[in-house]
C-alpha cells in the first residue's frame, strides 16, 4: 500500500494525473441512413462505413480523439502519423494542462484527477519521445482543446511508459486500460509555472478550510475514544492527542536529527493499516523537516528514546480529507502505537 508515512499535502511538481470524461463514454457514431425513394430499383449501393471503434497506430496505441465544434463534440478520422509528429515537435519544451481519468474495461474508474486537484489540470512538460506505445505517446498526439479516448493493454502500457510490468492492483482489474483525456491548454514553461503555483495556493487555502471545519469533529472523535478506552492522556495546541505507555530517558531527538521508529497504525475502528513490527524493521526518518505527517513529527519529538506512547492523531495531522490509499479514508483519525528504538546525530553534528 501506499506508505503511510508520506505527507499527504506535501505540494507535486508536474506530474501525469486525472480527469471526468464521462461524457466521451456516450459519444456514439451513427451510421447515415438513406430515404426510402420511389423510383425504379437500382443495384444497391455500399452502405457508408462505419469507423472502426478505436483508431490505431503502428505502436499500438488506440485511440479516438474528439473536438468541440458548435457545441458538439466531433470525433476526428484517423491521424496521419508524419503529420502529429510535426505538430507534436513544434510543441516540445512546452506544457501541457490536461484532465485524465483511468478506467477498467468495465469502465470502472481507477483514477480521476479532478478529485486529485480540487479540479485544477494536471500539467505534463512535453519532451522528445524515448519511448512509443505508452502514455508519452499518446499525449503527443493532443491538440488545445482535444478530449481523447486511448485503449491500452495493461502490461504493455506499463512496460512502454515505465519500463515495469503493471502493478498487481492495475491487474486485478483486468489487463486493458482506458485512459480518457481533455486537454485544457498548452503554455509556455514559465506560464505554466505560474498557473501551477496558482493551483498549490487555492489548494492549500481549501484544504486549510477543511481542515479547520473538521478540527472540532475529530475532536469529539477522539475525546469519546479516549473514554471509551480509559487512557489518560494529553493534548497538544495542534490538536494531537498521545500517552506515554513506557517512559523512556534521555532528552527527546531535536530537528533535522534521524529517528528509528516502529509503530503500528489503525483507524479508530481498530483495523490495521500498517505495521513496521510485522516487517520486523523500524523506520528512520529525519524528524522535523516534512518527511511523515505532521503529527508524527510532533508526536515522536515529544518522547525520549526507548519511549512507548499511543498517538492519536486527527485528520488535519495526518492525511485529510485525501486519505492514503484504499486503507486510509478521507478525514480519519488515526491510532499509532509507537517505540522511539533509537536517536541518531544529525549530518552536520560530530559522532
Amino acid at each position: 500500500m501506499l506508505t503511510t508515512m508520506t505527507r499527504w499535502n506535501k505540494p507535486a511538481s508536474y506530474a501525469l494525473a486525472g480527469l471526468g470524461l464521462a461524457a466521451l463514454l456516450s459519444f456514439q457514431t451513427k451510421p447515415t441512413q438513406t430515404k426510402p425513394t420511389q423510383k425504379k430499383p437500382t443495384a444497391a449501393k455500399p452502405a457508408p462505413s462505419t469507423p472502426p471503434a478505436y483508431n490505431r497506430l503502428k505502436s499500438g496505441i488506440e485511440y479516438r480523439i474528439y473536438k468541440r465544434v458548435n457545441g458538439r463534440y466531433t470525433r476526428q478520422p484517423a491521424l496521419v502519423p508524419a503529420a502529429a509528429a510535426a505538430a507534436y515537435a513544434k510543441r516540445i519544451g512546452q506544457v501541457m494542462a490536461l484532465h485524465v481519468e483511468y478506467r477498467t474495461a468495465k469502465d470502472s474508474v481507477l483514477f480521476r484527477s479532478r478529485q486529485q486537484t480540487g479540479g485544477f489540470p494536471v500539467r505534463v512538460p512535453l519532451e522528445a519521445l524515448v519511448r512509443k506505445g505508452g502514455l508519452e505517446e499518446a499525449i503527443s498526439l493532443l491538440q488545445p482543446g482535444d478530449s481523447a479516448a486511448f485503449r491500452f493493454n495493461a502490461d504493455s502500457l506499463s512496460l512502454k511508459s515505465s519500463g515495469q510490468p503493471a502493478p498487481p492492483q492495475i491487474k486485478k482489474h483486468g489487463n486493458t486500460m482506458r485512459l480518457l483525456v481533455k486537454v485544457a491548454a498548452i503554455q509556455s514553461q514559465a506560464d505554466a509555472m505560474a498557473a501551477q503555483q496558482q493551483m498549490m495556493e487555492a489548494m492549500q487555502a481549501k484544504a486549510k478550510l477543511g481542515e479547520e471545519k473538521q478540527k472540532p469533529v475529530d475532536d469529539k472523535l477522539i475525546q469519546d475514544y479516549v473514554q471509551q478506552n480509559n487512557l489518560q492522556v494529553q493534548k497538544t495546541a495542534s490538536g494531537l492527542y498521545y500517552v506515554v505507555t513506557q517512559p523512556g530517558s534521555g532528552t527527546p531527538p531535536t530537528k533535522g536529527q534521524t529517528v528509528s521508529v516502529h509503530y503500528r497504525g489503525t483507524l479508530l475502528s481498530g483495523k490495521e493499516f500498517d505495521s513496521s513490527l510485522k516487517r520486523g524493521q523500524p523506520i528512520d526518518f529525519p524528524l522535523g523537516v516534512g518527511a511523515v505527517i505532521p503529527g508524527w513529527d510532533e508526536g515522536i519529538g515529544l518522547l525520549s528514546k526507548g519511549s512507548k506512547a499511543i498517538l492519536l492523531i486527527p485528520s488535519g495531522l495526518a492525511y485529510g480529507a485525501r486519505g492514503a490509499g484504499a486503507d486510509i479514508p478521507p478525514h480519519a483519525v488515526l491510532r499509532f502505537d509507537v517505540e522511539l528504538v533509537d536517536i541518531k546525530a544529525a549530518a552536520s553534528e560530530p559522532r
